[in-house]
């Protein structure tokens, strides 16, 4: 293949995995505006038709690591056209569907797809981009799933004001039209591993992940203590062990074990589950202090919001294209920092006066700033940690943290508030507290990663000694 060629496929990869970003991402936030016209739809109450954001989450987060690997194995374009293809399918029947439970059983497909496509994409822009712009790669990668982050909350407000809750869904089927057809041309020549996983250990690594997840979701209804959630946290104890044991011994584990060897990998993916737990946090704090303590309504909330999320998307993409090239751990210390400040003025500052153009919107855009910051470093050290036959195992991994990161903010940051049920700002400050201090530990914390090349030698092979 010539250069030329070879500069082509990876501008096409990189296209296409940024689409495919934009859709699960965006998938994640657009519908939560749409849960109240749902709930009257269907004539449910509102903590019935919470599944709807429930059923995708789960599945997501559940076969994020798992999924790594067998894209490695079966090949990163493959796998993400599959997951396309399973996610627009899903889009369309959520947008027709006739009943609740249709619908639901389509957003978990639809978890399911994201799964497959995320780690995918961008294992299949690490493997077509050279190594001298893998970083810069990365960098627009992010910014595609911080654009989607952007633009849901307003976008879905918008869109269920102007149309109908149906319509959200329909936005996915041109784009996921369009990378399916243009997808093609990147399935012959790509690399692979070959071989299937390990199936039953990637089962029980997603039963693990998901009854994580799950037990987390359902906290704020039954408590920290309650048989529900401690059952779930029995579940997710047992199989994990399971899954790491069937792991040790199995020549194509479902969880690479052997990337937790390096450091840098280790640290990331620590790093990655702190991130996410401030990430989900703060994106649920944002919502409901500036519709709860300032009365915003849902769109001018969403709309309040996207200045960050903005912000994070051109960090992402200015750091590709700095006149150097700082180091992951440089970009996740500073991007750590950087959240832990904002979050820690937030937690000092804010009360039931509204005060966004002096307090909001600075205090978001230094947020912002961080969070594209720190995505991209913890995305790079940890995928170029790594050699590039593992590049989704990598992905997928990380990911994983941080989701399940991100079910724990969640469920503290619920829990915080319905301890202090004040009108007044008080909770929220308690919250804010919460997320300076786990991202203050990533910020010590980030310091730990090591420099590292842009691949790395590929793990030793073992004997299989398990079926």
């Amino acid at each position: 293949m010539t250069s030329d060629a070879t500069a082509r496929r990876a501008s096409v990869a990189l296209q296409l995995a940024c689409a495919g970003a934009f859709l699960s991402f965006l998938d994640a936030t657009v519908t939560n505006l749409a849960v109240p016209p749902i709930a009257a739809g269907f004539d449910v109450s509102l903590t019935t038709v919470s599944w709807v954001a429930t059923a995708y989450v789960i599945p997501f987060a559940a076969l994020l690591a798992p999924a790594g690997p067998l894209a490695d194995a079966v090949g990163r374009a493959r796998l993400f056209l599959i997951g396309v293809a399973l996610f627009t399918a899903s889009s369309l029947l959520i947008a027709a569907a006739p009943t609740l439970p249709v619908l639901l059983a389509a957003r978990a497909v639809q978890g399911v797809a994201a799964a497959l496509l995320v780690p995918a994409s961008l294992g299949l822009v690490l493997a077509e981009v050279p190594a001298g712009r893998r970083r810069a790669a990365i960098g627009v990668w992010s910014a595609a799933g911080a654009l989607a982050a952007a633009a849901g909350p307003a976008l879905g407000g918008l869109v269920v004001e102007a149309l109908d809750w149906r319509a959200l869904f329909c936005l996915n089927l041109p784009v996921g039209l369009w990378v399916l057809v243009a997808g093609r041309k990147l399935l012959p020549g790509e690399a692979r591993t070959g071989g299937v996983p390990d199936l039953a250990g990637g089962l029980l690594l997603a039963l693990s992940i998901g009854s994580a997840v799950h037990g987390l979701t359902q906290v704020p209804d039954h408590g920290w203590s309650s048989a529900y959630v401690l059952s779930a946290a029995g579940v997710t104890v047992l199989t994990g062990a399971a899954a790491v044991q069937r792991s040790r011994r199995h020549q194509r584990p479902a969880l690479q074990l052997d990337l937790f060897r390096n450091r840098t990998f280790a640290v990331a993916s620590g790093v990655s589950f702190a991130y996410g737990t401030a990430l989900f946090a703060t994106m649920l704090l944002g919502v409901l202090f500036l519709t709860d303590a300032w009365g915003y309504s849902p769109l001018e909330a969403g709309l309040a919001m996207s200045p960050a999320a903005l912000v994070a998307a051109a960090a992402g993409i200015g750091i590709g294209r700095l006149p150097f090239t700082p180091t992951p751990r440089t970009l996740v210390t500073a991007g750590s920092a950087l959240i832990t400040t904002s979050t820690a003025v937030l937690a000092l500052l804010i009360d039931t006066e509204p005060h966004f153009w002096t307090l909001w919107l600075p205090a978001g855009t230094v947020m912002g700033a961080g969070i594209g910051t720190a995505t991209v470093g913890i995305s790079s050290a940890a995928a170029l940690s790594t050699a590039p036959e593992h590049f989704a195992a990598a992905t997928g991994t990380v990911m994983a943290a941080r989701q399940l990161g991100g079910g724990l903010g969640i469920a503290a940051t619920a829990a915080i508030l319905a301890a202090s049920p004040t009108p007044d700002a008080h909770p929220y400050a308690t919250a804010y507290w919460f997320t300076t201090a786990v991202t203050l530990t990533a910020t010590l914390t980030a310091p730990s990663l090591r420099p590292t090349p842009q691949s790395a030698p590929a793990p030793p092979a073992r004997a299989s000694r398990a079926s």
